[in-house]
């Protein structure tokens, strides 16, 4: 297919995709398309940007105008999970713009913000729910949402829904959805568990894949800074002082990391904010809405906040902590060189533990990065955390799961948190993608999830006096 009216869309849709410029499919949406409009499963395997969005929001709004009917209330005929509060807003922004023809009913069903007006936008029923899976099970389990009547599911993001502790309450969910569906499944790699979900999800599905994960994008500079830790902050600054800055993101290990670097590169005269899981959404939105218009031009971000930030004209992405996912890598510079555009990626690294995490890049994506020493002459290296023989070898799609901190990379060692006397896990450390000890047996970190919700889940509200989690032995 070259171009979108090549696929037969009701024309509504096609007006609506005028009115957007949108002329030639992306190869995703080129393959998904013509098979999910049958009404198929689709597997489909492509990363953040290669246009998955409309790949499956397309058919399913010309299905919904071929059998057009009221939902009943407190229904959706249509369910999409999502891993992040971000990433679930501008699925709903592109649901409402390819629908603007349709009269399309829809709503967002996230945590992090006050559960009342969703539950009010569920009481007549929408044709769309876009979800983060455990807010979603909060509205089930408080009676604001039924599921018996969902016609099409859609997994975006699956194995970072995985990363994130969702895989069991992905498992409630579908449990609760009716047999006779069709289910359209995303994912940027596919590890065994992954795979598992999609076999138990799907029936006879059609497979996509485009843009391996090892591939990166050739418009983007690479280049590796070799540095001493303590230095990282000055040198980060003297990048963005020096280099041809448009939008830079810089990306970090875990939340306190990313509030850290904002301080310093505000205290070196540099404006900058961070995203993550502790930040409310009001702060959430206010700053990529700065990021977008270019009023803010350095983000700071983890990795997990940055799932969904979908912003052209960023012209650098700069690694401060290095990932231990070699996949990782190349998600995060595939956030510049978007659009035709040129891109440059940095990495900041200190030795030791990261030059294995290098090592696992280097080899997934099959290219030697250029190398700079910026280190102090004679300056000791710290020793590295582990022996070398202990590094994770490069991976092909396995996930980890880092009890410290959801924002923290699976397998690294994230900052722990003290503890308030009293014991339990305070309040604000709850959050969406850890609740469960089965898949975070020692959760000490708020992530993209659920604040001020009156009918939580039973098992993520810890006694008082309890011991600490990671304290405990594990349930198998």
């Amino acid at each position: 297919m070259t171009s979108f009216q090549d696929f037969g869309l009701a024309d509504p849709i096609s007006r609506a995709l005028k009115e957007e410029n949108y002329v030639t499919p992306t190869p995703i949406q080129a393959q998904t398309i013509p098979i999910a409009i049958t009404g198929r499963d689709v597997i489909g395997i492509a990363q953040t940007g290669t246009g998955k969005t409309a790949s499956f929001a397309l058919p399913i709004l010309h299905r919904l105008l071929e059998n057009r009917i009221k939902p009943q209330p407190k229904t959706c005929r249509v369910l999409v999970l999502s891993p992040t509060r971000e990433l679930s807003g501008q699925i709903l922004e592109s649901f409402n713009a390819y629908g603007r023809h349709i009269k399309l009913t829809s709503a967002l069903t996230i945590g992090g913000v006050p559960m009342g007006r969703q539950v009010r936008s569920l009481m007549q029923g929408v044709d769309v729910l876009v979800a983060t899976p455990g807010r979603l099970l909060d509205m089930v389990q408080g009676n604001a949402l039924k599921l018996g009547q969902v016609e099409f599911l859609v997994l975006d993001e699956a194995d970072r829904m995985l990363d994130m502790g969702f895989i069991n309450d992905i498992r409630k969910i579908v449990a609760k959805l009716p047999a006779k569906r069709q289910t359209l499944f995303f994912s940027a790699t596919m590890p065994k568990d992954i795979a598992d979900l999609a076999e138990q999800m799907l029936q006879n599905p059609a497979r996509v894949a485009v843009t391996p994960v090892a591939s990166t994008v050739e418009r983007i500079t690479q280049k590796i800074l070799q540095v001493d830790h303590s230095a990282k902050p000055a040198i980060l600054a003297q990048i963005l002082k020096t280099e041809q800055v448009n939008r830079a993101l810089v990306f970090t290990r875990t939340k306190h990391g990313a509030d850290k670097v904002v301080k310093g590169l505000v205290k070196a005269g540099i404006p900058a904010e961070a995203i993550h899981g502790n930040k409310s959404q009001n702060h959430r939105e206010r700053v990529l809405a700065a990021f977008r218009t270019g009023d803010i031009r350095t983000l700071v971000a983890t990795d997990i906040a940055a799932r969904g930030i979908d912003v052209d004209g960023i012209s650098h992405v700069i690694n401060f902590d290095l990932t231990n996912v070699p996949e990782t890598y190349v998600h995060r510079i595939g956030r510049t060189a978007r659009a035709g555009a040129d891109g440059t990626a940095i990495s900041l690294v200190a030795g030791g533990e990261e030059l294995g995490y290098l090592r696992d890049i280097e080899k997934l994506i099959r290219v030697t990065l250029p190398k700079e020493d910026r280190r102090t002459p004679g300056h000791q290296q710290r020793p590295a955390a582990a022996a070398p023989s202990q590094h994770r070898p490069a991976r092909s799609g396995s996930h980890g799961h880092n009890p410290r901190s959801n924002d923290a990379a699976p397998g690294s060692k994230g900052p722990r948190r003290r503890r308030r006397p009293g014991g339990g896990m305070p309040q604000s450390d709850r959050h969406e993608a850890g609740r469960h000890e089965q898949s975070r047996p020692s959760q000490n970190a708020k992530g993209e999830g659920i604040q001020g919700v009156a009918f939580l889940h039973r098992e993520s509200r810890p006694a008082q006096n309890q011991p600490r989690r990671d304290q405990r032995p594990q349930r198998s």
